[in-house]
């Protein structure tokens, strides 16, 4: 699951929490996944993945884990201050040279690599069979990305805050995704 929306701002990366819309879809979170028995809540330590899975853990009973690697990913040593377009076109590079990483910064290919060494080992534990994972964007993208390649920057791309994916692994194979979240069909019961 990527987090829900959070405001970008500079020198705030593990801390930044949610707006009000993100607040309310953390909430709507918690209801689309109230049927579900989880069993495990791991997520990102920024504060923005960590809110966005919290209503779920506390339904379940759960204490969430953190895993550092499923950190956001830093994209170069110096903050980003550019525009979106600058932005865009600098993510398509690290997604279309996978082994490329800005100064500072870390490629798509060791991004990947530690998100899926942190979550392989919880995938077809067999206490563990309904697992919601709390992360940003990229990584989510990049996990994806591990076992299909059309889950790419296009795809990164067009994805909301938050967006909730089903995923159903055979062992630690990958059978199926399906997307849960989609905000024009997203709402609480009155």
């Amino acid at each position: 699951m990527r987090h829900a929306e959070s405001i970008y701002t500079p020198g705030t990366e593990r801390a930044r929490g949610l707006t009000g819309k993100g607040e309310r879809d953390a909430a709507l979170v918690r209801q689309l996944l109230k049927d579900v028995p989880v069993d495990l809540v791991l997520s990102s330590p920024y504060y923005r993945a960590v809110r966005t899975v919290q209503d779920v853990a506390e339904a379940a009973g759960l204490e969430i884990i953190s895993v550092e690697d499923l950190r956001e990913r830093q994209l170069s040593g110096e903050e980003f201050i550019a525009s979106q377009e600058q932005f865009r076109s600098a993510k398509r590079r690290v997604y279309e040279d996978k082994s490329f990483a800005f100064p500072g910064g870390e490629s798509s290919e060791a991004a990947q690599r530690r998100a899926i060494r942190a979550l392989l080992p919880w995938i077809g534990h067999a206490d563990y069979r309904h697992i919601v994972v709390g992360t940003h964007g990229d990584i989510m993208t990049l996990m994806l990305n591990d076992w299909d390649a059309s889950y790419d920057c296009d795809f990164w791309a067009s994805t909301t805050m938050p967006d909730m994916y089903k995923l159903h692994f055979e062992g630690q194979q990958l059978n199926s995704v399906t997307r849960l979240w989609a905000e024009e069909t997203v709402s609480l019961p009155e």
